[in-house]
């Protein structure tokens, strides 16, 4: 059982957290594509803005986690994780505003986010601390390893 007055204390990912964080990926991602694969998204954010990737932990365990990163034009926040059984606490939301705070020391004056149209939960959380819809397309395409 969780506690329910445990607080989320915010750090930088640290490599003796790597299990923990794969694990509660892959909870919460079950279904990303092989390229989000826990070990691999932990891999290349090592390699550039390690400081961006915040793990969160309450009561001695990782509970959470989130992705930054900064191209120099604007800001991106990626793979935003909370154990379900910690959820409800305010912790999401604190380790955005942690990966925003990360992103403004490094000068970044705008910050975006995906999100699936069809996850409403998702949107409805982010609308909440002030983010928007923008009337833009997103495109991708998977460059051969």
């Amino acid at each position: 059982m969780t506690d329910p007055s445990a607080r989320l204390s915010i750090r930088p990912f640290d490599p003796a957290d790597r299990s923990a964080l794969e694990e509660l990926w892959g909870r919460v991602f079950p279904d990303d594509p092989p390229w989000n694969a826990p070990a691999t998204m932990i891999d290349n954010k090592l390699k550039v803005q390690p400081e961006l990737l915040l793990v969160g932990e309450a009561d001695g365990t990782l509970v959470g986690a989130v992705i930054a990163g900064f191209d120099g034009v604007r800001g991106w926040v990626y793979h935003l994780a909370v154990a379900p059984e910690w959820r409800r606490r305010g912790f999401a939301t604190q380790l955005v505003r942690a990966a925003e705070n990360g992103l403004r020391q490094l000068g970044c004056p705008k910050v975006n986010i995906q999100v699936r149209a069809t996850n409403s939960a998702v949107v409805a959380f982010y609308e909440s601390l002030g983010y928007a819809v923008e009337e833009r397309l997103s495109m991708g395409r998977h460059l051969a390893s």
